[in-house]
């Protein structure tokens, strides 16, 4: 059985090649959509030649809908539910125009109508989901401010701690980057590409439980080492922890949150990062005067919001999509139910991955691990996807923000700072990285991630630029304020532009059945370069000063500017089902768009002030998509 078959062809991975005739996106797939390469002068042709975002359902006659709603119900367990499905696939099709569908109850209608008007109104056991994803969020920026802190006593305990000036001092400086750096290489090359088997056998709660038990273990055993190749070995480990919850916490959060808030309930992995940040950078200030061993508190306590994660994950509802994957759809429809703060949204939901995953298999079909890791680089839409989301995450090593996290306490040093006023200084960092994610929740969903990393980016690069510029200032007090006064602007700037939207992303624009490589992958990218970055930073700090690094840093952000412009795409407000028929435009027509469509708009708009000019669309939609 499936929806809309009469357009649906037998397709191997090998047979995903770009089209250049008519291909009706009315049954759902990871074909491509009409592309025509030239560029005609008639409007209806400039309309027909580039691709149309159009519901799954569109076009289907109610009757069919419904009879295919009564099929999947039978084949899958759910006939008690036909009623409600019945429903839920009528308003799958018209996600905007429930008071039109007579099928619907008052209550029912009052229902979807009270879920649009106020997206923010969650049920108990989706807000429960967000706070254990948090929970490991913050683990992960906890975990950042510890190392942070404790790169100002261990290197001296482990006798690591000579200048470059010094004898074996290049040696010193090379072991302490690569202790600091040494989990974000376990992370890619065992954490993350573990998280697909470990997904696939025991669920994302599993998958998750297992990181907490790995982030509470780790921590406190750094607290106990004696030497620097212990900590080495331990932080190995946690890093293997650190890839594993980070491959799978924002997947989690992007499968089980609605579509219209999902980019806001999603970059909760970075809100809740930067308390992790906050709260780090507090713990460090009020360890600073333990004696010997305030490192190894400083390092140590990054296992405290571990505990919650491994207790809360257990009461969290499982992914339905995940359920969905197994072919186990009465769990699917359970765990929706409990997502949902009514019967026919769950079914609305549930109809419409269905659907999607009905026609992605037919795509796709059963590929083994290899294969479908393989598909992230040669199957047309996935590639896109992948590349997009690997240029974001390297994005945010490039723009230099890892390594401040990491070294910020080092960094005020050299610009001037005692030891004690380097810690303060670092937490008015974590406060401000904290307090201006607030406004991206709210943004996200609404200027889309696309918009706000390219709006923010070149503002970061002039921070830098400007933080580099004040190491040349004479005076010790004004140049220590003068560069904390930048690295804080520039902290503001990725608060509120890059900072959320990473993980968000990279959650959303896979297809199900490449969902754990595909965010394994960028995920990787991101842990692998900030190894080499965190690893080179101490060295770079000490040989080239505060001026070369902070320019080497406003180099690498006009860089991330550059690729996010060229492959970055627009998600926001689409369900992770309408993604594909974004990524489905070939990079080539997606960058000529950006040349000859998006740059002279821009400069007409906002340079000659001819505010009346309208961009013409990339994508024309067949319904109202941004209000659904």
């Amino acid at each position: 059985m499936s929806v809309s078959n009469s357009h649906e062809k037998d397709f191997k991975p090998s047979d995903l090649v770009e089209h250049h005739e008519h291909v009706p996106i009315s049954s759902p797939s990871l074909t491509e959509p009409t592309i025509i390469d030239h560029t005609p002068e008639d409007k209806n042709e400039r309309i027909a030649s580039r691709a149309t975002l159009t519901n799954a359902l569109h076009g289907i006659p109610k009757t069919q809908l419904i009879k295919e709603s009564d099929e999947f119900c039978d084949s899958n367990g759910l006939s008690e539910y036909k009623d409600v499905f019945r429903k839920g696939a009528l308003l799958a099709q018209k996600p905007n125009d429930w008071n039109e569908i007579d099928e619907l109850t008052a209550e029912e209608k009052a229902a979807i109508e009270f879920e649009h008007k106020h997206k923010w109104k969650l049920s108990k056991d989706l807000l429960w989901v967000v706070g254990a994803c948090a929970m490991g969020a913050a683990v992960q920026g906890w975990d950042q401010t510890g190392s942070n802190g404790a790169n100002l006593g261990f290197p001296q305990e482990f006798g690591i701690n000579k200048g470059l000036d010094e004898p074996g001092g290049a040696h010193d400086q090379w072991i302490l980057g690569l202790v600091n750096a040494i989990p974000y290489l376990s992370a890619p090359l065992l954490g993350c590409y573990s998280s697909d088997p470990i997904n696939n056998l025991i669920g994302r709660r599993g998958a998750i439980f297992i990181a907490a038990i790995i982030l509470i273990a780790t921590p406190i055993a750094m607290g106990f080492t004696h030497t620097w190749q212990e900590l080495l070995i331990v932080r190995i480990f946690f890093g293997i922890g650190i890839g594993l919850k980070g491959s799978t916490i924002p997947i989690f959060s992007a499968e089980v949150a609605p579509t219209v808030i999902r980019g806001a309930l999603v970059m909760m992995w970075q809100f809740w990062t930067t308390i992790g940040i906050f709260v780090g950078f507090a713990a460090n200030a009020v360890l600073k005067d333990c004696g010997d061993i305030t490192w190894r508190l400083q390092i140590g306590s990054s296992f405290i919001p571990a505990v919650p994660l491994a207790l809360m994950v257990w009461f969290c509802p499982e992914s339905p999509r995940w359920y969905m994957k197994k072919k186990r759809m009465p769990e699917a429809f359970a765990s929706m139910r409990k997502l949902r703060k009514h019967d026919v949204q769950a079914s609305r939901d549930l109809f419409y991955a269905w659907v999607q995953w009905e026609a992605e298999k037919k795509v796709i079909g059963d590929r083994s691990l290899i294969q479908r890791f393989s598909d992230l680089f040669t199957v047309p839409r996935i590639r896109r996807a992948t590349l997009a989301a690997s240029v974001l995450h390297a994005g945010q090593d490039l723009c230099g923000i890892n390594t401040i996290a990491f070294y910020s306490s080092t960094i005020f040093v050299q610009g001037g700072a005692s030891n004690v006023d380097a810690l303060y200084a670092s937490l008015g960092f974590g406060a401000l990285n904290f307090v201006f994610t607030f406004p991206a929740i709210f943004t996200i969903d609404t200027f889309g991630r696309r918009t706000l990393n390219l709006f923010f980016f070149p503002l970061m690069a002039i921070s830098l630029l400007a933080a580099g510029m004040a190491f040349y200032i004479d005076d010790q007090t004004t140049r220590t304020g003068i560069v904390a006064l930048f690295i804080y602007i520039y902290t503001i700037f990725y608060s509120i532009g890059e900072g959320p939207i990473i993980f968000t992303y990279s959650a959303e624009v896979f297809p199900l059945a490449h969902r754990e490589l595909g965010q394994a992958f960028p995920v990787s990218i991101n842990y692998f370069i900030n190894f080499l970055l965190s690893l080179w930073f101490p060295f770079q700090l000490k040989q080239f000063g505060g001026p070369g690094t902070f320019g080497f840093y406003t180099r690498t952000n006009i860089l991330a500017f550059c690729l996010a412009f060229l492959f970055m795409r627009e998600t926001k407000q689409l369900t992770l089902e309408e993604l594909d028929q974004v990524f489905s435009i070939p990079t080539k027509v997606y960058v000529n768009y950006q040349f000859t469509k998006w740059i002279p708009w821009a400069f007409r708009r906002y340079v000659l002030f001819k505010k009346q000019e309208e961009l013409e669309p990339l994508f024309y939609e067949d319904r109202d998509i941004t209000k659904a």
